[in-house]
């Protein structure tokens, strides 16, 4: 088991006990917090408390965290849209609402549990057991194009590229309302959102340097389809910038009021290309992503 000790400083006089806890350790998730509260794990001044009670300044607050227990994660026969394959890549087109690791509340259907039934014990294991192979990730609702890694060199390879920003990486979407520029560049860094955890936002003091360059394929009476490419790659990249300019991608429920008339599931984003540097040939290798029935659907309905 894992101490934590730390006492309470006078900026957060007067908050629930379970906000601190998962402001001071962000690893910690509220319900996880809540979870150890109503246990009786977690004592100020030495005495459990409950989840309703406010912090003071000068309080000490000291709870065990219990060792992580991993879920099994079993491969599952799942179907597969493989772009490109060889022994040490693949590139999948994943689909519609498929997450792409196990996580809390979700241990299977993921794109993981069917990797592991496609390519057997041919993963890499950098991430650990519950993200073999993932390299890096596209959101629940966005489809399209996404590298997996299935021996450690050819992670660490991909990895790099990443790092240094030289994946090619471009993405169709549909934005609400009208952008009149041909293309634009957007330039804003991007961090945590301030009071909701699970959110991104442009922060100018904290944020890491993030860059979006758009282009405008088509326009229609109320919306606009334009292409995405990524020159870094910051979590919900996309979606926070062009909500930032009065443009949120159609259908996100995150980053916008996410009612259509169209009723989609999700923002209306598909990672189209994906290009990287083969990590053993030295191949350039760019692989395309087929826009989504949906997607093809929606854009005849908007013509």
């Amino acid at each position: 088991m894992e101490e934590f000790r730390f006492q309470i400083e006078e900026d957060m006089e007067d908050e629930r006990i379970d906000k601190c806890m998962t402001m001071l350790i962000d690893s910690l998730s509220r319900s996880f917090v809540q979870k150890l509260i109503k246990e009786g794990k977690v004592l100020v001044n030495g005495e459990a408390v409950k989840g309703s009670y406010r912090v003071k300044t000068d309080d000490e607050v000291f709870f065990l965290l219990p060792e992580a227990q991993e879920p099994d994660i079993r491969p599952e026969n799942i179907p597969l849209d493989i772009l490109y394959e060889d022994e040490d890549v693949v590139v999948v087109n994943k689909p519609k609402g498929m997450v792409v690791h196990p996580a809390a509340g979700h241990y299977s259907g993921t794109l993981v549990n069917a990797l592991m039934y496609h390519c057997g014990k041919e993963l890499s294991g950098i991430n650990g057991v519950m993200r073999p192979g993932i390299v890096h990730r596209i959101d629940r609702d966005t489809t399209g194009s996404l590298i997996v890694c299935k021996n450690d060199r050819a992670h660490n390879c991909i990895a790099a590229q990443l790092k240094e920003h030289s994946v090619h990486r471009s993405y169709r979407a549909i934005c609400e309302g009208v952008i009149r520029e041909d293309e634009l560049t957007i330039d804003k860094p991007l961090g945590r959102h301030p009071t909701d955890r699970k959110k991104m936002a442009v922060n100018e003091r904290n944020g890491k340097r993030a860059v979006t360059h758009v282009k405008v394929l088509k326009r229609f009476s109320k919306y606009t389809y334009i292409e995405c490419v990524l020159e870094t790659g910051r979590t919900h990249q996309i979606r926070v910038h062009l909500a930032s300019i009065g443009h949120p991608i159609l259908g996100d429920a995150v980053y916008s009021s996410g009612k259509s008339r169209f009723h989609l599931q999700g923002q209306t984003l598909h990672a189209y290309t994906l290009g990287f540097q083969h990590p053993v040939t030295s191949e350039y290798i760019e692989v395309i992503a087929p826009l989504p029935e949906y997607f093809i659907r929606l854009l005849e309905t908007l013509s």
